[in-house]
């Protein structure tokens, strides 16, 4: 029987509640959840990869299903890898709505046997975005 693997991106620096609100819901939906630091130069973490990798390891450690890991590059080629079917990704507010669906339909064109879902965060941590929590 084959897996439904599903990964969640995102630069994690530092997850907040708002992360853990969409991962408890995705391990739920899958059989496994591939939450994975995406390593961008581009942007300066706060938080070192290992660092930000010990939290998530650490606030995810009642869920099973959970793996934590890290990736550079194109996010379809690390789900290849994976061998994941779905990319999650969490929607606060209708404004992250239009960035999103542009990813996806990147994502989709390269590799259409990839689909991207969205998660609505819980009313409660729509304001949160790991930029407030630092």
């Amino acid at each position: 029987m084959k897996k439904n693997i599903a990964v969640y991106p995102g630069t994690f620096d530092p997850i907040t509640n708002g992360h853990l609100d969409i991962i408890e819901r995705a391990s739920c939906l899958f059989d496994k959840v591939i939450v994975t630091i995406a390593l961008n130069s581009n942007k300066k973490p706060l938080f070192s990869k290992e660092v930000r990798k010990e939290m998530i390891t650490y606030v995810t450690k009642k869920f099973k299903n959970i793996e934590v890991d890290s990736f550079n590059g194109l996010l379809v080629d690390y789900a290849k890898k994976k061998k994941a079917n779905t990319i999650i990704r969490g929607l606060r507010v209708v404004s992250d709505f239009e960035y999103e669906f542009q990813m996806s339909l990147t994502n989709r064109k390269l590799s259409p046997d990839i689909n991207t879902i969205f998660l609505m965060s819980n009313e409660k941590y729509t304001y949160l975005n790991s930029s407030l929590v630092k």
